[in-house]
């Protein structure tokens, strides 16, 4: 496939050039390579879920010491 790409950073461009040269490659075989290699990595859209994404809640009334009763159940306090 031909295509034009336009707005790539110069020295990001010339650097690629040169390792695809050094490595006996085409700029279409070293850019396919980047691309497959990018596609390859987790999709963002899919991301894993993390405790972080969770949103606090407040307990109901009548909990404001919650903490402290467990912990004379279970220390003994």
């Amino acid at each position: 496939m031909d295509t034009t790409i336009r707005n790539l950073d110069a020295q990001a461009y010339r650097r690629f050039k040169a390792r695809a040269a050094l490595e006996g490659k085409t700029m279409g075989a070293a850019l396919s390579d980047a691309m497959n290699a990018w596609l390859a990595l987790p999709d963002p859209a899919t991301k894993t879920r993390s405790l972080r994404d969770i949103t606090p809640t407040a307990f109901p009334k009548g909990n404001e010491r919650l903490s402290e009763r467990v912990d004379d159940i279970v220390y003994g306090r």
